[in-house]
């Protein structure tokens, strides 16, 4: 037994992913994904007539080929994995814990999951953005969307939230752990370990978003951890806007054209998905090839790994303290 009484339910959440890898469904998805006001901080006036007759009649084509090439006969990488998560701390926390999951943008939605779990019997709830680093567009809309849908209940769960955990040492060696096994696999030593974080406009960090100084720790501390240098850049840049830097793109076709070899590996992803498996795994390693590079490794994500999931539980629990 746990300790833990009846009653209780977690709820993880990652962001989300279009139901199939097609343009229709994509379309959908992104419609949701960009209309929020923490996503894209430009006024919905100037934004909607942008997103609704440029961005979306054109963008979800391109989507959806990427999707296709990471989608497995479980669906999306990022839903397959998540659920297997789910499985494995269902498992971990035994009967006196329900544990669900939802995403932010697309299905299963948050309110849907909650009311399940309060139908269930749950009445205390602690909701688990599965985001290591705090970002206003990431944690901070989880939060949003739960309390919008508790807005609406006459009966509402007591609810906790996991903080986010960029340096917390169960985290940065569960990391450790990861990468030393996927380097100890590779058939090459690579010249650079290069941690891809996925990118923000540079005007979030002047307006006081923590998530760039989370990345920079989480790396500091997992460089000390493996005794190695790790150099830091941000992907996924959309728009015209600065974003942070450097960009991946750049520094891996920088890495190429200096010859190196490289490992890439993704620690503010807590499953792969289509930014980790089409932008890095693919694309990432076209463009170092074509600009020179020697040998490169995509190093997954902690996923449903025995490790991380042992990291996950010993968060959760953590934050259950208390609830007996």
């Amino acid at each position: 037994m746990t300790g833990i009484a009846p009653g209780v339910g977690v709820l993880l959440v990652n962001l989300g992913t279009p139901d199939a890898p097609t343009a229709a469904s994509v379309r959908k998805y992104l419609a949701e994904f960009l209309s929020d006001r923490r996503v894209v901080e430009i006024p919905a006036l100037l934004w909607q007539p942008i997103l609704r007759g440029i961005i979306l009649p054109f963008r979800p084509r391109k989507s959806a080929e990427a999707y296709a090439q990471v989608w497995t006969d479980e669906g999306s990488p990022l839903a397959a994995i998540t659920r297997r998560q789910t499985a494995a701390l269902q498992a971990a926390l035994g009967p006196d814990v329900a544990v669900s999951y939802a995403m932010r943008y697309g299905q299963p939605a948050i309110g849907t999951a909650i009311d399940a779990l309060f139908a269930a019997g749950c009445r205390r709830l602690l909701v688990a953005p599965l985001y290591p680093q705090y970002c206003g567009a990431t944690t901070a809309t989880v939060t949003d969307a739960v309390n919008a849908h508790l807005a609406g209940l006459r009966w509402q769960p007591t609810m906790r939230f996991l903080p986010p955990y960029p340096a917390d040492p169960a985290y940065i060696g569960a990391l450790k752990a990861r990468i030393e096994t996927g380097l100890a696999a590779l058939d090459f030593a690579p010249d650079v370990l290069l941690a891809s974080f996925h990118g923000m406009p540079e005007r979030t960090r002047t307006l006081g978003d923590p998530y760039h100084d989370q990345c920079r720790t989480t790396a500091r501390l997992l460089a000390e951890a493996l005794g190695r240098p790790i150099e830091v850049a941000f992907q996924s840049r959309f728009g015209r806007a600065r974003w942070l830097e450097p960009a991946t793109d750049a520094t891996l076709a920088r890495l190429g054209s200096e010859g190196r070899s490289v490992a890439v590996v993704a620690p503010g992803f807590a499953a792969d998905c289509l930014e980790t498996l089409e932008e890095l795994a693919i694309r990432g390693k076209e463009q170092f090839t074509a600009a020179g590079g020697s040998a490169f490794a995509y190093l997954p994500c902690l996923n449903d790994d025995t490790t991380g999931m042992a990291m996950l539980e010993a968060l959760v629990r953590r934050e259950l303290a208390g609830w007996h």
